[in-house]
């Protein structure tokens, strides 16, 4: 959908291993940091739309986990919207507080992505990740898992899955075996991506992870799921990241300096299709694309969602960064890099900043305003001028369940 919503303030926390802090103190730093960034009150805020996916089996606060966050810093009698939607949980949030504005709803909104996974107890951790699949349909998830370790010659089994891992492991693992028939990529690629995010992380002081990693040490750490190891796959974290937006009236009224204009947030569920017929992420893609009236060639930015490095290689082809079959030599060649002619998860993405899934797209959305902003530091994009934010969750069939693209530009 076109949007006329503009980004009055962002803020983040750090994200990483908090078991020390609970919901509420996350939720109200981000909270409180955009307020600020925005220039504006809480008494400000007409509505909330608050994302958060996890919190029901990680912690039990189920049902009202915005309202107990907003209650605590003394924010009530407005809507608060509790939204859920997988690793797109505040994205989700986002899209739908930015059309709300565009509709004329509202003039000042909160959006929140928040989350605790950290639990010591793991098995609560995983059996997340586990519920983001049709869990009535878990056997034929696993009979196609199965099936394609053995067309794919893959080492390893299941064994595991879902238990002791995240089940979305194997399935990018998956998809990373057919890739790599269909189009001769390597792990060594996969590596490049890893190696390339732990740069970009490194410059990112809200990452969890800061160290800077070669392709020979992603390629030499614990297999995870043939062919990904330890290095390829997100962490799990905790956190949270929140965005004021604000009217096009409201941003006048306040003399909003460095405009940030959502241009498009396309928010699509997943569908049946055939082999070589559009999926769902080219779909979504389509849509905000048309919706902006940008296309690949006008973005200087992108965050995507790389739960895993295969991910990210097999989403430059889906968002139209590469030419099919070209994600590989795509990041071979340098161009997402920073300084390369179209630089991708400059905040270190999923693989270095962390995955709090309720809070994951909304982090996307910080770090690309920042950069927008000119305010991103040493992993500054100069000249950043538009930006695209992908962020997909769940799986069902055999594609992403939900996604949710927007695209981002400064006035």
């Amino acid at each position: 959908m076109k949007t006329n919503a503009y980004v009055a303030g962002v803020a983040m926390t750090r994200f990483g291993k908090f078991l020390d802090r609970g919901l509420k103190s996350l939720a109200a730093e981000a909270i409180g940091g955009a307020l600020q960034d925005a220039g504006l009150e809480a008494a400000d805020l007409q509505a909330a739309y608050m994302g958060n996916g996890a919190a029901g089996v990680t912690t039990g606060q189920v049902l009202i986990p915005g309202e107990a966050v907003l209650r605590g810093m003394g924010i009530g009698r407005i809507p608060v919207i509790n939204v859920e939607n997988a690793c797109a949980t505040s994205a989700t949030a986002f899209q739908q507080a930015a059309q709300m504005i565009t509709l004329g709803v509202y003039d000042v909104v909160l959006v929140c992505g928040f989350e605790k996974l950290y639990n010591e107890d793991k098995r609560k951790t995983f059996s997340v990740f586990q519920g983001a699949v049709d869990l009535e349909a878990i056997d034929e998830v696993l009979a196609g898992l199965a099936q394609n370790m053995k067309d794919t010659g893959a080492t390893g089994d299941l064994e595991g899955a879902g238990t002791r891992r995240s089940l979305f492991m194997d399935l990018y693992a998956s998809m990373a075996r057919s890739y790599m028939q269909r189009t001769g990529a390597t792990a060594k690629h996969f590596a490049m991506v890893s190696a390339k995010n732990s740069l970009h992380g490194s410059l990112n002081p809200k990452a969890q992870y800061q160290d800077r990693l070669t392709v020979e040490e992603v390629l030499a750490a614990p297999m995870i799921a043939d062919p990904m190891t330890l290095l390829m796959c997100s962490p799990i974290g905790d956190g949270a990241a929140a965005v004021v937006l604000v009217s096009e009236r409201k941003a006048r009224a306040m003399g909003l300096r460095d405009r940030v204009r959502v241009l498009s947030s396309v928010l699509a569920s997943g569908f049946d299709y055939a082999a070589g017929q559009e999926t769902v992420p080219e779909y979504a893609a389509r849509l905000a694309y048309e919706a902006a009236g940008v296309g690949p060639r006008d973005l200087d930015v992108v965050e995507l969602h790389d739960a895993s490095s295969p991910a990210e290689v097999i989403y430059y082809e889906y968002l139209g960064l590469a030419p099919k079959n070209e994600g590989a030599a795509l990041v071979e060649s340098g161009a997402t890099t920073l300084g390369g002619r179209i630089p991708v998860n400059t905040s270190g993405g999923l693989l270095r900043k962390g995955h709090p899934i309720g809070a994951s797209g909304a982090g996307q959305i910080v770090e690309l305003v920042e950069q927008l902003r000119g305010r991103a530091g040493g992993r500054q994009v100069e000249g950043a001028r538009t930006a695209m934010a992908e962020n997909g969750g769940g799986f069902i069939g055999n594609d992403v369940a939900a996604i949710v693209i927007s695209v981002l530009q400064r006035e």
